[in-house]
């Protein structure tokens, strides 16, 4: 039997209360929210507890779900906003803001690989937010330019600006730290 589509599923939830529909959902997506959260934020702990707050807030809305695209670009946007509304609350607090933990699948000597990915994270932290996002969103989660723009509300222009943005900061800060792109 083939796998239950998402629309199919959402119907459930909304039609019937179906909370096992739900947690089909859950399982389709968690991970990639959970993975997405984590670029963004850099604390496993944190991103999924923002993960959750995303899944229970798109419960409570699944109704006003209407399909204009797909459930995953509904469930990332919303995780896009749980984060920066976290943010938000770090801002009125005064706290240092969080950074981007890049996973690479490098196969050079682990020292390296580490010093790498700590130079990449600092990197990032020099990116504007939103350039961060479509990055992350863009090398990291692989969705293409038009779901990226759906999750960021921006027209598709800007986030290929954004990308060619980040992508030139990116270089220029990882050539002052002697490495070669």
């Amino acid at each position: 039997m083939g796998k239950i589509s998402d629309i199919a599923l959402i119907s459930q939830v909304v039609l019937f209360n179906n909370k096992n529909a739900y947690g089909e959902l859950v399982e389709r997506y968690q991970d990639t929210v959970r993975r997405f959260l984590i670029h963004l934020c850099g604390d496993a702990d944190l991103a999924y507890d923002l993960a959750q707050e995303t899944f229970i807030k798109a419960y409570i809305s699944i109704g006003s779900f209407q399909g204009l695209s797909n459930f995953q670009t509904w469930i990332l946007r919303i995780a896009y906003n749980q984060f920066y509304d976290h943010i938000k609350v770090l801002k009125n607090q005064k706290l240092e803001r969080y950074d981007l933990l890049y996973e690479g699948q490098f196969t050079a000597d682990p020292a390296y690989i580490e010093d790498m990915r700590m130079d990449i994270k600092s990197a990032c932290l020099q990116l504007r937010a939103d350039e961060r996002t479509a990055i992350v969103l863009f090398y990291l989660e692989e969705l293409p330019i038009k779901q990226i723009a759906k999750i960021m509300r921006s027209p598709e222009g800007s986030v290929k600006s954004l990308l060619s943005r980040g992508r030139t900061k990116l270089s220029q800060i990882l050539k002052q730290s002697d490495y070669e792109g």
